[in-house]
């Protein structure tokens, strides 16, 4: 396959995912892929992110809804259990922490340069039910 950047391919082009044939990729783990150059898989898209999902552990539930709902298999996940965030290809869409149902959520929207550590240890707490 010629090596193009993204600006010089033709409209149609054949983008293959995968270099060779892909087999057992359910069963793969992302990191162990043979991806292509062609691949988002392969280049960071991290740097036009303005805000960032922070995750939570203490909250979450591991329903799996924001593996799910991720558009760019950005939620890393392993046995059911929701272990992080792939940044280096997260948009900062924010569908995970919409489709999050925990209370508070485990997932939330910061900007993109603030601390991890000061947003973790200011977390909003349960909201207590109206009676």
């Amino acid at each position: 396959m010629q090596d193009n950047g993204w600006n010089d391919f033709e409209i149609g082009s054949l983008l293959r995912s995968f270099n060779g044939k892909a087999e057992n990729i359910a069963t793969t783990l992302q990191e162990d892929r043979n991806y292509s150059n062609s691949n988002s898989f392969t280049a960071s898209v991290a740097d036009w992110r303005i805000e960032k999902p922070v995750f939570n552990k203490d909250f979450c539930i591991d329903c799996q809804f924001c593996w799910v709902y991720c558009p760019d298999i950005s939620i890393i996940s392993r046995d059911k259990k929701m272990i992080g965030i792939d940044m280096d290809h997260c948009k900062g869409c924010g569908i995970c922490v919409e489709v999050c149902p925990t209370n508070p959520k485990s997932l939330l929207m910061y900007g993109e340069h603030e601390d991890e550590e000061s947003i973790l240890a200011a977390w909003p707490s349960k909201d207590k039910e109206k009676k």
